[in-house]
């Protein structure tokens, strides 16, 4: 039973050489990694993250300033302060103190949240672009990562590049 098997694979590696051989074979490598830190669709999604998150930013940054004058008043003026004035500082200090760290968990949280979604976006119009690319310069395959080696001459990433360019100068 082996030996009829094995002469069944290799009938059938020899049969599929032998169509690959008359067949010429397209393959291409795209680098995903550099279209998506060159991408231009890249900039503007960082550039609207930054705009949305801007204002928390300051708000974060407000209260910083508002605990560390506390923190400076308090140090300062602590031993003249009555006892109960003193520790009413501290109390309100320390509560500011953790509204500001859950502010910043938050605004983490939400950013890297939406940092996701963006990048799950940018890798859906990469795609598009590559397959965009491969179809109208006719490649059969296109590796991309886990690729120890691609020749200069193999490589479309200049291409899909320059797709992602015009799609976005065409409002895409």
């Amino acid at each position: 039973m082996n030996r009829i098997a094995l002469a069944l694979v290799s009938v059938l590696a020899l049969f599929f050489a032998a169509t690959a051989q008359s067949a010429e074979i397209k393959i291409a490598f795209v680098n995903s990694s550099t279209l998506l830190e060159q991408a231009p669709q890249a900039d503007i999604a960082k550039k609207k993250l930054e705009k949305e998150f801007a204002p928390r930013e300051k708000e974060i940054r407000d209260a910083q300033q508002t605990a560390q004058a506390l923190e400076t008043k308090l140090n300062r003026d602590g031993v003249t302060m009555s006892d109960s004035d003193r520790s009413k500082q501290e109390q309100e200090l320390n509560r500011q103190l953790r509204d500001l760290q859950r502010m910043q968990s938050n605004f983490r949280d939400d950013l890297n949240l939406r940092k996701n979604e963006e990048l799950g976006k940018l890798q859906r119009v990469v795609l598009a672009a590559i397959k965009d690319v491969a179809k109208t310069k006719g490649y059969d395959l296109i590796l991309a990562e886990g690729v120890v080696y691609a020749a200069p001459q193999v490589d479309i990433t200049s291409d899909v590049l320059a797709k992602l360019k015009q799609d976005v100068s065409a409002g895409k």
